[in-house]
């Protein structure tokens, strides 16, 4: 495991659970696209980063006593500018614990959800199927043990109801199976590696287009 990886899960054990910004920064090792974040604790730091990664933007609440960051109003869609950059920053300043924002790029395409958990009885295994805010509703999941080969990935997506919204349902533009796949496969590795620190990850949404696959959100929970 690399030294980073084990600095990143021993500074959150107390917490039980590893903050966005790090969760992605312990993706980003494993070689997992993430869509592209800068942690800024200050207004400051906040308009830098704005500036690197470009408006508009996603901002979230930092902050290891808000894990649901949309329950609190945590979370802001959309940010136009640096005038509404500050705006956010100082309001979500004002939620429990904070520790910063995160700032991230927006971006587009179908959104795939991406969990793990620990069974029992089969060791970790890997959820996969279609994302984004109707995941609890329509519960159009697969679930494979793993580690998965990029070929298992593919079967598993193959499976899904609606694998059509991937393959250019209504003149959309398909995904990139290739990218989506061997995303997959490498979550699953990394997943089978961190089974012994982790409770249960989930990636909602993986967003993906005709030429990238970016894990939008991150939530890494430890064992206790």
């Amino acid at each position: 495991m690399n030294d980073r990886v084990k600095e990143i899960i021993k500074s959150s054990a107390e917490a039980g659970w590893i903050l966005e910004p790090l969760a992605k920064e312990l993706l980003n090792i494993y070689g997992l696209s993430t869509t592209n974040f800068s942690w800024a604790k200050t207004p400051g730091q906040a308009q830098a980063s704005a500036q690197r990664i470009g408006f508009p933007l996603v901002v979230k609440i930092v902050s290891h006593q808000v894990l649901h960051k949309s329950d609190v109003g945590g979370v802001v869609v959309g940010v136009k500018d640096s005038a509404q950059l500050d705006a956010v920053f100082f309001r979500l300043s004002d939620l429990p614990g904070f520790d910063g924002v995160l700032l991230d790029e927006m971006a587009e395409g179908a959104e795939v959800i991406l969990g793990s958990k620990h069974d029992p009885q089969f060791g970790p295994v890997v959820l996969i199927g279609i994302g984004g805010t109707s995941v609890e509703i329509y519960k159009d999941v697969s679930i494979r043990m793993a580690p998965l080969t990029a070929d298992e990935a593919l079967s598993a997506l193959r499976s899904l109801k609606g694998r059509r919204l991937l393959e250019g349902y209504r003149g959309r533009t398909p995904v990139d199976m290739g990218k989506l796949t061997t995303l997959i496969a490498d979550f699953s590795r990394m997943v089978f590696e961190l089974s012994d620190q982790d409770e249960s990850i989930d990636l909602n949404p993986v967003l993906c287009s005709g030429d990238r696959t970016l894990i939008a959100d991150a939530r890494i929970m430890l064992k206790r």
